[in-house]
């Protein structure tokens, strides 16, 4: 999600890569809360760290504890962390569950636009 907002958001300014710990397929029910903000992310999928060996990169930014703890050292770049709830890890009825990724969403969303 956090890819998606950045690039619609900023897309002018930035251009993010968003990539987790080990492949995973990306979350129906992030597809959806974007999409319900007019944002296509249907064609992302998951990219590991790894994927991007070889990239330069200005900034790293980490959005969940696990992942801030367990990604790998960037010489030289500015990192940026802010954890936010993984929804994913939510277990409820189906509009509960969609209610968790828009919170998260939203507090991406919020946290992007006064971040960058």
């Amino acid at each position: 999600m956090a890819e998606g907002l950045l690039n619609t958001l900023y897309k002018d300014k930035y251009k993010a890569f968003s990539a987790g710990i080990q492949k995973t397929s990306v979350n129906p029910y992030a597809v959806e809360v974007m999409k319900e903000i007019g944002i296509d992310i249907s064609m992302h999928y998951s990219k590991t760290v790894e994927d991007f060996k070889g990239e330069n990169f200005d900034v790293v930014v980490t959005v969940c504890n696990h992942a801030h703890e367990a990604c790998p050292f960037f010489p030289g770049k500015k990192v940026i962390h802010r954890n936010f709830d993984d929804p994913s890890s939510f277990t409820g009825s189906v509009e509960d569950t969609l209610a968790e990724f828009r919170k998260t969403r939203d507090d991406i969303k919020k946290w992007i636009i006064t971040q960058f």
